[in-house]
């Protein structure tokens, strides 16, 4: 809602990120039932009123606030279009009395994660496209709020590049090998992508794994190679059922 100072760079922009994430698990969680109440979609006093019957407020669309000063707030959406900020999901209140508690509160958390992003990219529209992903990795390394509210501890344990090798290499077929450069992109996701894949080295150079470049993965040995380095480029990768590197072929041709 608010922005006295708008924030800019990629720590600022995060820290933004940060606190608003922090005030609305609290109101998920620590806060859980003063939220709950004030979602009541029959209630007719507002937070501020002295028990005042001002207006059916809460017979509106009511929205989830995260606020910079790690504050949360339950109100009306701004009324100016377009709004300052992305708004949050609105009409969290008419579904309250409708569902299962639980599942009302989980419901909540997965709009309030795409509503986080949605602010952090938006006070990141001028960010370049190393800022976007380093802003992108900080987020990433939180629980969303959906995996706070329902208890799911986020996994630590991603696959190491040896037992990961096998999923990456099912992607590299003829039939998308143009996403070679990012291994897992079209099946799992870009934010995996640069968790798996920070620490694989080329096999050839021993160079790091880096998103913008071309990379391919042996069949037989399940080590990664920068394309350039084994002489393969995209489009001859579309062509090749299974891929052996250079040190596989010298083997598999000794007797």
């Amino acid at each position: 809602m608010e922005m006295s100072s708008s924030p800019r760079t990629v720590e600022e922009i995060f820290k933004d990120y940060s606190a608003r994430r922090t005030a609305v698990v609290r109101a998920l969680t620590q806060d859980v039932d003063e939220f709950y109440g004030l979602c009541d979609p029959g209630k007719s006093e507002t937070k501020l009123g002295k028990i005042e019957k001002i207006q059916n407020v809460n017979k509106e669309n009511l929205c989830l606030y995260g606020h910079p000063n790690e504050s949360w707030e339950v109100t009306l959406p701004a009324e100016e279009v377009p709004p300052e900020l992305p708004e949050p999901a609105l009409g969290i209140n008419f579904a309250r009395d409708g569902m299962n508690r639980r599942d009302w509160l989980s419901l909540v958390a997965v709009h309030s994660d795409s509503w986080l992003l949605s602010v952090a990219f938006y006070l990141g529209a001028r960010l370049n496209r190393n800022e976007r992903k380093r802003l992108f990795s900080l987020i990433n390394d939180l629980p969303t709020v959906f995996e706070v509210v329902t208890d799911r501890k986020p996994s630590k344990d991603k696959p190491t590049v040896d037992s990961g090798s096998k999923s990456r290499g099912s992607t590299k077929r003829s039939s998308d090998g143009q996403v070679k450069s990012n291994p897992k992109f079209a099946d799992e996701g870009y934010e995996e992508d640069e968790d798996e894949h920070s620490e694989t080295l080329c096999g050839s150079c021993g160079g790091n794994y880096n998103a913008d470049e071309f990379w391919i993965g042996c069949d037989i040995c399940e080590r990664w190679f920068h394309g350039k380095c084994v002489k393969i480029t995209p489009a001859k990768a579309e062509s090749i059922k299974q891929y052996k590197c250079p040190s596989c072929n010298m083997r598999r041709g000794r007797p």
